[in-house]
């Protein structure tokens, strides 16, 4: 038996017959533009519905605008970044806008192939969360596509940025766990070698925020960081390295709740209970550090409130690419969990 021919695809002027208008009157109300009365476009939506129309998207591109954006992610592993997605595709669900996303893979080179892919698909903008890729590139995307940077600290003329304020939010854990009683708390990093980066990315403002408050708190002496990946695999490593120490810290700061969970496993294996015998702290307040089983304590920076601040700034950068570039820096919240408590005696 022979495949069916495909169905020929539905078209405005189909529409237009549809709801006896004219094709005039569909794109005017396809675009939301003025001169179409609500009766006309009460009745084009129908038409629309019965019909099944989807505008295309190439010819739109041609047009002007696909209605598509961008989202480039760097490590669809982290439970964190859904969060900010959702944030994103929440503010979008009232309008026309579709997302696509691209996975950065947490390297220069896959950035640009995402990003220029994007642009090269005509994408109406693009929000980069996470990015590593240096400040010449960002700004080179920024100049081609509306572009919003999420998660990068710094400022530039040709794109905005959503943060949180990453040196607040360590404080907040070590000042927690010192009121606790602790004074040997130890941080577990992202390794950082690019200068532009330490001074950009959230992981290293947290360790900076991490050696600040421990120097605040007269805990100069106890500061302990060891330098891995913000990972599970990351965070185990980190917390064989602190477990090989000649003395063991009594509290664990993890720069991401992903890290902590490979702590947590360390630990365990070590046969340490988590606080008895060491505290855990984590960051990003992820769905699953509320889990009753591993009830994290960890920091709040409101994923979903970063990426409604996202989509906000992109479309508004969209309607009108020369305003001046807005920087949005959220207050993080502290949430305790039982994973922190007292020092052992």
């Amino acid at each position: 038996m022979e495949p069916s021919a495909p169905s020929r695809r539905v078209t405005i002027v189909d529409v237009a017959r549809h709801a006896q208008v004219s094709t005039t009157a569909v794109s005017k109300v396809l675009r939301n533009a003025y001169g179409a009365s609500p009766e006309m476009r009460a009745k084009v939506r129908r038409a629309i519905d019965e019909l099944g129309y989807r505008p295309h998207a190439g010819a739109r591109g041609l047009r002007g605008q696909t209605y598509t954006i961008g989202v480039m992610l760097p490590d669809i592993r982290n439970p964190f970044f859904p969060e900010i997605l959702d944030g994103i595709t929440g503010s979008l669900e009232d309008t026309e806008y579709q997302v696509l996303l691209g996975p950065g893979c947490n390297g220069e080179k896959a950035e640009a192939r995402v990003t220029e892919a994007m642009i090269d698909r005509r994408m109406d903008g693009i929000i980069m969360i996470a990015p590593v890729s240096p400040r010449a590139h960002l700004e080179q995307v920024a100049s081609s596509v509306p572009t919003v940077v999420v998660g990068r600290h710094g400022s530039s003329p040709v794109y905005d940025t959503v943060v949180d304020d990453d040196v607040e939010g360590a404080s907040l854990i070590v000042d927690h766990l010192a009121g606790l009683g602790h004074r040997r708390i130890a941080h577990i990093e992202h390794r950082e070698t690019d200068p532009t980066r330490r001074a950009e990315m959230p992981n290293a403002r947290r360790a900076d925020g991490y050696r600040q408050a421990m120097r605040a708190l007269g805990l100069a002496e106890s500061i302990d960081v060891v330098s891995t990946s913000y990972t599970q695999e990351g965070g185990y490593k980190g917390a064989k390295e602190l477990l090989a120490r000649p003395r063991l810290p009594t509290a664990v700061f993890a720069g991401a709740d992903i890290v902590a969970m490979g702590v947590l496993e360390a630990l365990a294996e070590a046969g340490l209970s988590v606080p008895g015998d060491i505290s855990v702290a984590g960051y990003d307040n992820t769905t699953f550090a509320a889990l009753g089983p591993i009830s994290l304590t960890s920091v709040d920076q409101a994923g979903h409130e970063i990426g409604r601040n996202a989509a906000r700034l992109l479309l508004e950068r969209i309607a009108d690419r020369r305003r001046p570039s807005v920087q949005v820096r959220l207050s993080p919240t502290l949430v305790p969990r039982r994973t922190t408590a007292r020092p052992p005696e």
